[in-house]
């Protein structure tokens, strides 16, 4: 019996130096990281990133929520101006048209409304001087509405210097 077990414990050598015949002269055998240390590696990367991520949201981001919170907490005050009605440029064409627009303010203190009451005559000069040579093409499309909308704040800030409006909204356009 003796014999038989090292025959078995000789074809069992055979069998390695074949696996290592296979793997190639002087192979070193491969060796496998644990399931577990792969699975500590990854979730360590996890924390160390979701940290990163929260950190950088916290001084990066949550100033900007800070800021619009603030923003947000003031409440605007708007103020009406009268309705404007002016007949539009009409160059090279005999067609008359009618531009109707009725604005509103939006101020950035309600203490501004009294200066800006007393200089309203001065508002409405700008508002109408600029609105009469204005071509109907002017006010094609949304871009159009906007240039109109930007260049009516800047007329209004120029008249009320050196206070300042937020922004010009409409009410109502109407091109007739």
């Amino acid at each position: 019996m003796a014999a038989k077990k090292t025959s078995k414990a000789q074809a069992e050598d055979v069998d390695d130096d074949i696996d290592l015949d296979e793997e190639g002269e002087g192979a070193q055998p491969k060796r496998k990281l644990p399931l577990k240390l792969i699975a500590i590696i990854a979730g360590g990367a996890l924390v160390v990133l979701g940290g990163g991520g929260t950190a950088a949201y916290f001084i990066f981001g949550g100033a900007k929520e800070t800021k619009v919170a603030a923003v947000a907490t003031k409440s605007a005050t708007f103020m009406d101006v009268p309705e404007v009605l002016v007949n539009l440029s009409n160059v090279g064409t005999d067609r008359t048209q009618y531009l109707k627009v009725k604005v509103v303010l939006e101020l950035p203190d309600p203490m501004l409304q009294p200066q800006i009451q007393t200089a309203m005559p001065r508002v409405m000069d700008a508002f109408q001087t600029y609105l009469r040579e204005l071509r109907p093409s002017d006010l094609d499309g949304s871009a159009g509405l906007y240039r109109l909308k930007e260049e009516l704040t800047r007329r209004v800030n120029a008249a009320i210097s050196p206070s300042r409006v937020n922004a010009v909204l409409f009410k109502e356009i109407v091109v007739q």
